[in-house]
């Protein structure tokens, strides 16, 4: 009998966890941390429903920490098992992992010395230890290729456009006395015709299929980007201030640096000083370079003529921390570029609190901005923001370029379920805020007439 649990992602955008169960052994699909409200947040402190030392392997669709981030925790709670992951994602891995630990040690040190946090000691969910035990785990497996796990169930990474290495996971079960099923995880859809990465790879048949619905409500803006990034740029330049652009290390910066590379070409912007200010952005563009099996026919193009598509004219990748701080006495306009993508943690926060009180300045988020982070909180127009248990007035511009994001939107994710030869028996609508996931549930019925199931958090269901 197989099953799957929904221990993150379930009515939430973020805590990716689904535990498949076939026959007595468990697959983790992904292993997220919950980020955003802190109802949400409180549950990255909270025992798993079930022993760690019970599942026999993980496996994650892409490197993202709300799909990778628990993993050092569910070493340090006793997993011993194999951890399966595209050749790319386990190289950013390496990168992310022992980043999102140091980034924890460094708050909770932070907090211990300023005296704001309500817990005494402030503790780190895991260590830069516990990281680099998780990393130990990783097999690295190439797109498309069949991984027996045991007899019951194999496994395939196929790409799905997101970000570098990002894929959605195909599992074929075969249990004694049972029909064969098919399973598949979506992780993450990319967006079609964007720049550096290839289109999602369509799936055609399965019997049970989790999608995700974190746009599931909406349509990505129909403006070009490129233009829109132009304008502020423009707009700040000659106020003199800052352009801060919170992103996501893996797959949002690089983007961005390739649209600003184009608009230099293009003489549609100055040519600014650009800081990617992120020691994971700066080691993740590097990758990017690595991996070209990802790259799209553009992006080949780019590197054929001997340029590098993801620098501009005046480009600094800043790693080391006096290097970040500097970055505070840096006269005139210019562009910094830094992480997290939600302003929930990470070098950004030094720099909305220096540039934020600037009405000269702008900070410019560039995709999908979960309930109670920073990010949706300065969207939706607060006048004053708690950065490090202070009030930092918002004086600063914010805009946002809702067609950068990375994740498909309603229509893209029922393009990408138009290539179902099939209907799935069920389709599970995870990923998603309640009204996304309920938006994309019913469009789903409407067009598609599928049979759909938007899960509960900790819901078990048997795949019968």
């Amino acid at each position: 009998m197989a099953s799957i649990q929904f221990l993150g992602a379930a009515q939430s955008v973020t805590g990716s966890k689904f535990v498949l169960e076939v026959n007595g052994s468990r697959a983790l699909i992904d292993c997220g941390l919950f980020q955003g409200l802190k109802e949400l947040r409180q549950r990255n402190w909270q025992p798993l429903p079930l022993n760690a030392e019970s599942i026999n392997w993980v496996l994650l669709t892409h490197a993202h920490i709300d799909h990778t981030g628990y993993l050092p925790r569910l070493v340090r709670e006793g997993f011993h098992g194999a951890v399966y992951a595209t050749e790319a994602t386990a190289d950013l891995l390496q990168i992310l992992l022992p980043d999102s630990a140091r980034l924890q040690e460094e708050e909770a040190e932070y907090a211990n010395r300023k005296g704001y946090s309500k817990h005494q000691p402030a503790l780190p969910l895991y260590t830069e230890t516990d990281a680099r035990a998780a990393l130990k785990r990783l097999r690295g497996v190439n797109y498309n290729e069949t991984v027996t796990l045991n007899k019951f169930i194999k496994i395939r990474f196929v790409s799905v456009g997101h970000i570098l290495g990002s894929s959605y996971i195909e599992a074929e079960i075969s249990e004694p006395n049972q029909a064969p099923l098919k399973i598949i995880f979506s992780g993450d859809i990319g967006r079609y015709d964007e720049p550096i990465l290839n289109d999602p790879s369509p799936a055609f048949d399965a019997d049970f299929l989790l999608v995700e619905s974190t746009y599931g409500d909406r349509l990505h803006e129909h403006s070009n980007p490129k233009e829109r990034l132009a304008e502020i740029i423009n707009a700040t330049a000659e106020r003199g201030g800052k352009v801060i652009i919170p992103a996501f290390a893996v797959g949002r910066t690089q983007t961005l640096v390739y649209f600003l590379r184009e608009l230099e070409e293009e003489g549609r912007i100055p040519v600014l000083p650009v800081m990617v200010d992120s020691p994971m952005a700066a080691a993740a563009t590097r990758l990017y370079t690595k991996h070209k099996d990802d790259h799209d026919v553009d992006m080949q193009k780019v590197e054929k003529s001997g340029h590098n598509p993801l620098a501009t004219k005046n480009f600094s990748l800043v790693s080391g921390r006096s290097d970040s701080k500097a970055l505070n006495d840096l006269q005139g306009p210019a562009i910094i570029i830094s992480a997290s993508g939600m302003a929930t943690g990470g070098r950004v926060l030094h720099h909305l609190a220096q540039h934020l009180p600037d009405p000269a300045s702008a900070v410019i988020f560039v995709g999908y901005q979960g309930i109670g982070t920073r990010g949706r909180r300065l969207q939706d127009g607060e006048a004053e923001i708690k950065i490090f248990g202070q009030f930092i007035p918002v004086r600063a511009h914010i805009e946002s370029i809702g067609s950068l994001s990375a994740h498909a939107d309603a229509n893209e994710l029922l393009r990408w379920l138009g290539n179902f030869t099939k209907p799935p028996r069920t389709t599970f609508i995870v990923h998603g805020e309640p009204n996304s996931s309920a938006a994309l549930s019913q469009r789903i019925q409407k067009d598609l007439g599928w049979n759909v199931v938007v899960p509960d958090y900790l819901e078990k269901i048997e795949l019968t």
